[in-house]
């Protein structure tokens, strides 16, 4: 019996090393930061068999919440507005985390209500009580890259055994774990320079307009990824889709005004009203931005051509620039011609700059928006994503919140 015990055991081993690889091999499929996190957590909680768990990224010296997941608390439709929590923790002993981050050691705790006087970190129980939560086990793993710099901290909670009851995580969750989340940081750090890269290019606009700045490009991206997956799981699209789709609109989504970089300063500087011939400069920035991704040689060259071209399109034909026919003039789009991520876009944009502040108005206050989208539905965007729209605001005021 202790032979063939043996021989499962590497049996097991061997086909968990196989589906480690096959997952990380997944990972590098995928370019935006968010998308990397959530199904990097969602890997590792799957590895060790835990009810939750958060990541941290470092940044600027401090440790910043980045994502959540929690069975119990959340189930599987995501944390909603808990995702976008805006705590940030000290690279230090005085928590798991940090204390995690600060030795770049693993560590494992197998009653967080308990903790051994030999460590000098303890366990913060403000998210148990606040949400009536229980944390028994965890497991805190630090994100080391190739390099052995610290891209942040991975922490599991509450490991379940087979019947669903909480125990300890084993000694080979503890030694799989580390193995997965270290080929993980590689990929997470990728990442972050990608969407680095992505909003020095929108920092370009910014540059010739006040109005462009990063939060805006951040927020007008969170939104796009959020309304996108509302609308997808509403439609009962496939997961992988959902992951796949939202993973391009969210990179994308960025750039939507980048093509700004060719209009005059004296006309995006203006302070006052804009004259005919100077609103048709403006226009041109959807074309200018769309030229830069004429190239097209991916999904996601596809979908930045379509947001920065289509974006000021309008549900009832209304907007520019439509399309261009062999004759030279171009032809309004209408409805669905218009593309998803274009459609979904218009209302993101919108919403934040009703919400923002301008050199020529005040933010709008968040009521009266709501009514100016629910008036235009139909008529400036597709009504169905304004139904969309309207299901996730506390979502959408969280991403506000954010990224302020």
């Amino acid at each position: 019996m202790a032979e063939g015990s043996l021989m499962f055991s590497q049996h097991l081993k061997k086909e968990t090393v196989v589906s480690l690889i096959n997952t990380i091999g997944e990972l590098n499929q995928l370019q935006d930061v968010d998308m990397i996190l959530d199904s990097t957590l969602r890997e590792a909680r799957l590895l060790a068999n835990a009810d939750a768990g958060s990541i941290f990224l470092l940044r600027n010296g401090r440790l910043e919440f980045r994502h959540v997941q929690n069975d119990t608390l959340f189930g599987p439709k995501g944390a909603g507005v808990f995702q976008y929590s805006t705590e940030t923790l000290p690279v230090s002993s005085k928590s798991i985390v940090g204390y995690a981050a600060l030795t770049k050691q693993m560590v494992s705790i197998d009653d967080a209500y308990r903790t051994s006087p030999d460590l000098p970190c303890r366990f913060n129980s403000s998210f148990d009580e606040m949400n009536g939560y229980h944390t028994a086990s965890i497991l805190a793993v630090p994100l080391i890259s190739k390099n052995q710099s610290l891209v942040g901290v991975m922490q599991l909670l509450n490991a379940k055994d087979r019947k669903g009851r909480t125990r300890v995580f084993s000694e080979s969750v503890k030694t799989l774990v580390p193995i997965f989340t270290n080929n993980a940081a590689a990929i997470i750090e990728r990442s972050i320079l990608n969407r680095e890269l992505i909003l020095r290019m929108a920092k370009m606009a910014e540059l010739h307009d006040p109005e462009e700045t990063g939060t805006h490009v951040e927020r007008v991206s969170a939104f796009c990824a959020e309304i996108y997956q509302r609308w997808a799981e509403n439609r009962n699209l496939p997961a992988w889709e959902i992951r796949r789709f939202r993973d391009l609109i969210s990179q994308a989504a960025m750039l939507h005004d980048a093509g700004k970089v060719g209009i005059p300063d004296a006309v995006l500087k203006k302070p006052g009203p804009l004259t005919e011939e100077e609103f048709e400069l403006i226009k041109q920035h959807t074309v200018y931005g769309a030229e830069l991704f004429s190239n097209i040689s991916s999904e996601l060259d596809q979908v930045t051509h379509d947001i920065m071209l289509h974006h000021h399109e309008r549900w009832n034909g209304q907007g520019y620039p439509g399309r261009l026919e062999p004759s030279g003039n171009r032809r309004p789009l209408t409805g669905e011609e218009i593309p998803l991520p274009a459609r979904i876009t218009a209302l993101a944009d919108v919403f934040d700059a009703l919400a923002s502040k301008r050199c020529y108005k005040e933010p709008w206050d968040v009521k009266d928006i709501y009514t100016e989208i629910k008036a235009n539905s139909g008529y400036y965007f597709d009504p169905e994503l304004v139904e969309t729209f309207f299901q996730i605001t506390d979502i959408l005021e969280a991403i506000q919140r954010k990224f302020r």
